[in-house]
């Protein structure tokens, strides 16, 4: 299993709205950036992404599962974009805040630290684990 990040403005998309689609889930749509492009090409069914709070909040809120690999974006007009189904799995016990990501010695490598404007992120198991001690799961 591979861990990823992906980040949404609550004002857009909020974890309430995610786990509100159940386990179907939702089509994670209109990313325009080739790196997250490539990283959402890498996930596969199974896999698990934190849901990330972004611009507002800016916090880690609950877990996603990744429920249908990727296809072209149907909201990409240039057909070069993809996306991902996701669902949402559990929310953390508690919120991770960035500033916490940030002061901890063991996450100075976590891409939401180092790409902070990169909207689909890479997670090692490594910081999955400790970042999920954070949140008390």
């Amino acid at each position: 299993m591979n861990y990823w990040l992906v980040k949404s403005e609550p004002s857009v998309w909020s974890w309430d709205q995610q786990v509100a689609k159940g386990a179907k889930g939702e089509a994670w749509t209109g990313v325009r950036n080739h790196t997250a492009k490539l990283n959402m090409m890498k996930m596969k069914k199974g896999d698990r992404a934190f849901f990330y709070h972004s611009n507002e909040g800016k916090e880690i809120v609950g877990i996603v599962e990744i429920v249908k690999e990727h296809y072209p974006d149907p909201t990409d007009k240039t057909a070069k974009f993809v996306c991902v189904d996701i669902a949402a799995d559990k929310p953390l016990k508690k919120p991770v805040p960035l500033e916490a990501i940030k002061t901890n010695e063991k996450l100075t490598e976590m891409d939401l630290v180092k790409y902070s404007r990169l909207s689909v992120q890479s997670v090692t198991p490594e910081q999955w684990k400790l970042v999920c001690k954070m949140g008390g799961i």
